[in-house]
């Protein structure tokens, strides 16, 4: 099997090459990254002498190298994690979150009808559902849910969704999507909410917190996100939506404590700042479709997982502190 993973050289996209090459000996991964700002060779270091890994650098939006690339390689599957994908940053410049995340994805579908593929899978977000009230006696989001989106980012993938379920419909192309919830782990780069708490507090530095820090997510260890497309690709039905999550509803704020305490910082560092515009109060998503239909379920408990995290960060300060 040979496999495209575009964003590889991101949070969720390296963890999923590593997650490939041990679970599926044998399988080719090429990863395709454009090397933004967010994505960085040092993540794929282990995997670069590797056999069945090649890496290239290109973005998703040069339809030239990538046709180029699909004529090299034949793919048999494609899953494109490629995205901007900072709320804060789509805040400040929408355009380049509508042409990586929406012109990005029709080109990649177009190399995929013109070269064939098994299956094109589009890695999505919750936020596309849009806000869920706080008070909403435990709402969730399924499949079926209106998008509502709020910010540029969030809009951004749910057009970039609704694109790839018209190449399905209008070209029968075999894809998937997959909508997961906040994704935690080693790898994430630092302007996320958990990396850039635990930086800041290891550097005594305030930790911002927006508006009251009430506002609710979702929290999914990486890995289980990992195994969770992993299934979907062999599988998933063509033409399916899975949402994603663990049920670990927790507040902003509660997660910086959380941190706070177990690095043994004062909660004193905690400073509240200006709220972001738009800032959805909740978000939260029913996985039962993929628990129920792929026999899917997170294995890492929150609890563990946040420790885990931290100690990650804690060991590979090389990795992060390049960025500061």
């Amino acid at each position: 099997m040979n496999i495209i993973v575009t964003g590889g050289a991101g949070f969720i996209g390296s963890n999923f090459i590593f997650h490939i090459l041990d679970k599926h000996p044998g399988y080719r991964v090429v990863c395709l990254d454009k090397l933004t700002y967010a994505g960085s060779l040092s993540t794929l270091s282990g995997v670069m002498e590797n056999p069945d890994f090649r890496f290239v650098k290109l973005d998703i939006c040069d339809r030239e190298g990538v046709y180029k690339l699909f004529e090299e390689e034949h793919p048999d599957i494609v899953v494109n994690f490629a995205a901007e994908s900072h709320v804060d940053r789509s805040i400040d410049d929408p355009a380049i979150f509508l042409q990586t995340n929406i012109v990005g994805t029709s080109v990649l579908m177009d190399a995929c009808r013109k070269y064939g593929i098994k299956r094109f899978h589009q890695v999505s977000t919750d936020e596309v559902y849009g806000d869920v009230p706080l008070d909403g006696n435990g709402a969730l989001c399924n499949e079926d849910s209106p998008l509502n989106t709020s910010s540029p980012y969030s809009s951004s993938k749910a057009g970039a969704d609704l694109l790839v379920m018209s190449y399905h419909r209008t070209f029968n192309l075999p894809v998937t999507i997959s909508r997961s919830s906040n994704n935690y782990g080693p790898y994430t780069y630092p302007e996320k909410l958990i990396p850039r708490m635990i930086v800041h507090a290891l550097n005594d530095k305030p930790l911002p917190v927006y508006g009251d820090g009430l506002n609710v997510r979702d929290w999914l260890y990486v890995e289980d996100n990992c195994r969770a497309i992993d299934l979907i690709l062999h599988s998933g039905k063509e033409g399916g939506i899975y949402n994603i999550c663990a049920y670990n509803e927790i507040r902003n704020i509660d997660i910086v404590k959380l941190i706070l305490k177990e690095l043994g910082k004062p909660e004193s560092l905690i400073t509240y700042v200006e709220d972001r515009k738009g800032h959805d109060k909740r978000y939260a998503i029913d996985s039962s479709k993929i628990r129920e239909q792929l026999g899917w379920k997170p294995e890492m408990d929150f609890d563990e997982g946040i420790r885990k995290t931290i100690k990650w960060y804690l060991d590979n300060r090389s990795w992060w502190e390049k960025d500061l």
